[in-house]
Order: C-alpha cells, then sequence, then structure tokens
C-alpha cells in the first residue's frame, strides 16, 4: 500500500476511483468497472441494486451483475459521504487499504456504501465494496432529523389526548395490523421501533406475561457476554450508568422502557396458536389466545419471527432419564444455584449455558458438579472474546462504527474471525493447556474461524470464559464425557464400566430450537417446506432466510444479538415497507 499515497492523499484517491467507478457504472461496459476492481475482490450488496442480501466475489462476476442492476437501480452522483468519517488508512483481515465512505443516490433512495481499496496493476483497485440503501425517497425515517419540519402548534383541547390514541392503538379493536412481530425481546423491539418510524402499523405479541420475560426468567447468574457499548437498540442508547456486562434482568427492564418510550404496540401474554396463508388475500389468518383465555383472528400482511434462536428449549430423550428420581432442569428454567446448595449435579452440555450454570451451582454451595460433554465446545476467556468488537473501539462516529460492521463480505469477515481465533488461542494459551490435560475437548470451529461462526452456523458451540473454565482445570467442577455414559438410572449416571455416578439434579443445558422448526410448528409442513433453511450461511455467505425473502410470501425471520438486531432491523423493515409501497413485485 505503500506506494497508493504517493503523489497523492487518501480523500483524492479515494475521490479519483469513485469517479471512475460512477462513470464505469454509466458507461454500461462491464470491462471498465472490472478494472477497477482487485484480482481478488468481493461485492456486498444490502438492497442498494436488488431487493435481497448478496455477496458476489471475483472482478467479472461483479462487474457483470453491477451493470446489469444498474440498468433498473439507476445509481449516480456517486461520492465521498459528507461530515462521516474521512478516508482512511486501516489494515482488515490482515490486509493494509484505504477505507472510504460514500454516498449515492437510486431510484429508491439515497444509499451508503464502503470500499477498501489496495494498490494494484499501478493503481487503487476496489478489495472489497458494500451498498447499501438507507433510505426510500418520499418516506424517510423521521428520526433522522425531520420530525420538527411539521409541527402541529395548536393543541387539542376537548379531543383525545396522547394517551388515548396509544391505548387505541394498542388495542387493534377495529383493524388489524400489518405487520404482526412474534417475540417482544430485542429483536422484535428493535423491528417494531423501526417498522413504526416508517409508518406501517406493527403488533408485537410475546406469550409471557411480561415484556423481556425471555430473559428474566432464564437462569440467575446471566449476563450480556458482550460489552454494553456495542448492544445499543435503535434509537435510543443504554445510559452510561450501565455496567460493561449487562445482567439479564437490567436488561429485561430496560426492553420495558424501550418498548414504552419507542410507543411500540405490544400484547404480552398473548400465545400464536397457528396460522395460514392466503394466497388470494395476500395475507395470513393468524390466531391469538390472549391472556384471558379470548381468542383473536388477525390477518396481516406481514408475520415477522422474532422469537430468537434462543428461545424454546430442546429436551433431548436420553436413555433412562424418565426414571431419575432426582431433578430434571433446562438451563433456561434452573433459577438460582442457590437453590441446589448440598445436591449433587450433572450439567450435561459444555457451551456458555451449561459452563455458567456449572459454575453458579458450584460457588452456590453444590456439594458435587460436573458438566457432561457431549462433543468438542470452543473456549475463549471473556476478554479476548470481544476482539470481533474491535471496530466499536475506534474513534469514528457510532453510525458509521455500524456502516461498517456491515461491510465485510464473508470471505474477509471469515478469513478476520480465522485470524482472531488464531490470536485468542495463542492468548488463552495456558488456560487451553490446562483444559486439555483434564480431558475438555477443544474446537475452534470449522478451520479455524471461530465462535461467531459456530453461533451463525448452529447457534452455540462455545463458551466465553468467566471463570468455570479455571474451576474444571483446578477440579473444583467435574467432566466427564457422555460417551462415558450407558445410560441414565434413577441414582443417577450409569457408567459404562457399571459405576453410577450419584446425582439430585440433571440440568439439561442441551439448546433451544431453531426458527425455522418454530415456524413449522406453528404454520405447518407445507409452509416450512417453502421456508427452508434459517440460519447458517449459504454459497454466498449470507444467512439463510434472516433478514431476507424466503421460500413463503409474507413470512420474515430476524434473530441474534441486540447488535445484530439493532443494525439489520433497519435492512428487514425497508424491505416491508417497500412492499407496502408496491414497490417490489
Amino acid at each position: 500500500m505503500d506506494g497508493i499515497l504517493t503523489g497523492s492523499t487518501l480523500d483524492s484517491a479515494a475521490r479519483t476511483w469513485l469517479e471512475q467507478f460512477g462513470a464505469a457504472l454509466a458507461s454500461g461496459d462491464p470491462g471498465r468497472v472490472a478494472a477497477l476492481f482487485a484480482e481478488a475482490c468481493h461485492w456486498r450488496d444490502l438492497l442498494a441494486f436488488e431487493w435481497d442480501l448478496h455477496t458476489i466475489s471475483g472482478a467479472a462476476a461483479i462487474a457483470d451483475r453491477l451493470v446489469s442492476r444498474a440498468a433498473a437501480a439507476a445509481p449516480r452522483d456517486i461520492a465521498l459521504a459528507t461530515g462521516r468519517t474521512p478516508p482512511r488508512r486501516v489494515t482488515r483481515a490482515g490486509t493494509e487499504c484505504i477505507e472510504a465512505i460514500f454516498t449515492f443516490e437510486t431510484v429508491t433512495g439515497p444509499c451508503d456504501g464502503v470500499v477498501r481499496l489496495v494498490q494494484q496493476d499501478g493503481g487503487p483497485r476496489a478489495w472489497t465494496l458494500m451498498t447499501s440503501l438507507d433510505q426510500i425517497r418520499g418516506h424517510e425515517d423521521p428520526a433522522q432529523g425531520k420530525r420538527w419540519q411539521d409541527v402541529d402548534w395548536k393543541r387539542n383541547f376537548g379531543g383525545e389526548n396522547w394517551l388515548d390514541r396509544r391505548n387505541a392503538a394498542r388495542a387493534y379493536a377495529d383493524h388489524d395490523p400489518a405487520v404482526l412481530v412474534v417475540g417482544a425481546a430485542q429483536a422484535g423491539l428493535s423491528v417494531a421501533a423501526r417498522l413504526a418510524l416508517l409508518g406501517v402499523d406493527t403488533l408485537v405479541v410475546d406469550r409471557d406475561p411480561r415484556i423481556g420475560d425471555s430473559w428474566r426468567q432464564r437462569y440467575h447468574a446471566l449476563t450480556l457476554h458482550n460489552e454494553t457499548r456495542v448492544n445499543h437498540l435503535p434509537y435510543m442508547h443504554f445510559p452510561k450508568s450501565f455496567p460493561v456486562f449487562i445482567p439479564k434482568d437490567m436488561l429485561a427492564n430496560w426492553f420495558e422502557l424501550y418498548a414504552e418510550a419507542m410507543e411500540l404496540n405490544v400484547w404480552t401474554g398473548t400465545e400464536v396458536l397457528g396460522g395460514s396463508w392466503d394466497d388470494a388475500a395476500q395475507c395470513w389468518s393468524v390466531t391469538l389466545k390472549r391472556a384471558d383465555g379470548s381468542e383473536r383472528v388477525m390477518r396481516p400482511r406481514h408475520i415477522v419471527m422474532a422469537n430468537g434462536v434462543s428461545t424454546t428449549p430442546v429436551i433431548p430423550a436420553l436413555p433412562g432419564l424418565d426414571s431419575f428420581k432426582g431433578a430434571v432442569r433446562h438451563s433456561s428454567k434452573l433459577g438460582s444455584g442457590r437453590d441446589w446448595a448440598g445436591k449433587r449435579a450433572l450439567v450435561l452440555g459444555t457451551g456458555t449455558s451449561g459452563h455458567d450454570v456449572a459454575q453458579d451451582l458450584a460457588v452456590s454451595g453444590a456439594a458435587e458438579v460436573t458438566i457432561i460433554q457431549r462433543r468438542p465446545s470452543l473456549v475463549v476467556s471473556l476478554k479476548e472474546a470481544q476482539a470481533p468488537y474491535a471496530l466499536y473501539d475506534e474513534d469514528i462516529a457510532f453510525e458509521d462504527k455500524d456502516l461498517l460492521a456491515t461491510s465485510f463480505p464473508y470471505p474477509v469477515y471469515r478469513r478476520a474471525h480465522q485470524r482472531m481465533t488464531a490470536m485468542n488461542r495463542q492468548a488463552d494459551a495456558a488456560l487451553l493447556e490446562g483444559l486439555e490435560k483434564r480431558g475438555f475437548r477443544l474446537s475452534f470451529g470449522d478451520e479455524g474461524s471461530g465462535w461467531q461462526f459456530l453461533y451463525q452456523n448452529r447457534g452455540g458451540g462455545y463458551y466465553f470464559d468467566a471463570g468455570c473454565s479455571q474451576m474444571i482445570v483446578d477440579g473444583r467442577v467435574g467432566l466427564m464425557q457422555y460417551a462415558e455414559i450407558e445410560r441414565f438410572g434413577p441414582d443417577g449416571a450409569v457408567m459404562k464400566d457399571g459405576s453410577v455416578t450419584p446425582a439430585d439434579l440433571i440440568v439439561l443445558a442441551t439448546g433451544y430450537e431453531g426458527q425455522a422448526a418454530s415456524a413449522r410448528r406453528l404454520f405447518g409442513d407445507a409452509v416450512g417446506d417453502r421456508i427452508g433453511q434459517v440460519w447458517g450461511f449459504d454459497h454466498e455467505g449470507e444467512l439463510h432466510g434472516m433478514w431476507r425473502p424466503t421460500g413463503q410470501e409474507g413470512i420474515w425471520f430476524h434473530a441474534g444479538g441486540l447488535a445484530q438486531c439493532r443494525i439489520y432491523s433497519k435492512v428487514l423493515a425497508l424491505q416491508i415497507k417497500a412492499r407496502e409501497l408496491g414497490m417490489v413485485g
């Protein structure tokens, strides 16, 4: 990269490339476009050129797709973004480059972009390109600064006040919402907030009595494992007084406050019994059961499944478990470790929940705690696990951090995580060596791609060490391999050598049902078959079915950590708004 700055500034290098890029697109010549890209290059598009999420690799393939899509999108005014982070020299995934944020317009509306330039063939060439729709023209998000332009200066004395209007909106006495969101945690609330400000009538339903109960009811010691600075919801940041790692009950209470402050329509104590898609009417028929036992059939045009990747517990059929005389609990329903003081516990599962539960039991006075490993798990210390969020330490605007976070195409994203995983292994070498000596089987993800890819492919399989790993190394928490167990019996685990490992409590830290399975259960096999896979990477490196159209019209999926929900709730809301406007055929 040294040569790229000779006789030029970072700013002018980026401006020159963007000018050339705009001219090449306008020419409609794929050859001219391809010449601006590096030999190894990738383009990620989030709705700017078509109503889906795609990642394309290779200069020729990128150029062909860009030119073909540009005919309809009509991109123009491609230029460095005014008032945003200026072009910088950075290193991403081990590659030194110039990183620049730019803006442009399409027939749909204003768009953002990020390009990373490397020196190749005597000039700057695009290594990565990301393009993203920012707003739908004429239907802009009022939170972007326009809410004060049409103020009603009068007062409605003798008429409805704000509370009257809110109560009427929440009641849905004489109409149905356009969008029904299933789940009132970070996913459901974030997309509902985006839709509300885009003027799309949205109802959120949750089967629990209170907003946030999906967090509130989980094991006593649970806190977030990534830092507060990364986890803000749309429009409302956490107060600076919040702790670095938010406790579950504090987060649940914030969700209640958020829903009220954002004026979201939420029905708690409401269960979705099932539903079907009416192809002629282009809407769903969904039956809801309220807390008072009454039922209501609604006909929304869209359903957003925001019930999370950690919602419905998986209870495996373990041989002999039904004969166990002690208590059996899923980790989500365990409560406090103090409730089991003096008891002998077996914890099945070596993901985050399994380790946290084992540690909570051990420090709360359990007589004996043994964790049972079914398959290899990735272990990374809590400090080192924050490496993927290093971008949020950079001294730039928060909205620019979010934009940059979406700008890494899959091959670059994967390479970055492989590098992080290798560095984490080195930093945690002593701990990992101690675990292996105790017989703990370690994983580092597919080809060393780390915990983030385990999460996005299977929703777990890793542990951010908050102390339990050292307890295993020290023997304070016992370790057993599931392969050593023949079956479970009345008194505990019956081992293959005939011995019995006694227990009073068996905890199943065995994960949760996926969203596709949840949708199939609610809407039937035909809908489930059309939906197909949800979560896990497709051949382009985009997530199957997440924040994008599925094979079933009118159903969407939204999930992930708070940062993912904040960022991709906008991507999802824009697609729903476009369909409500008739912009998508």
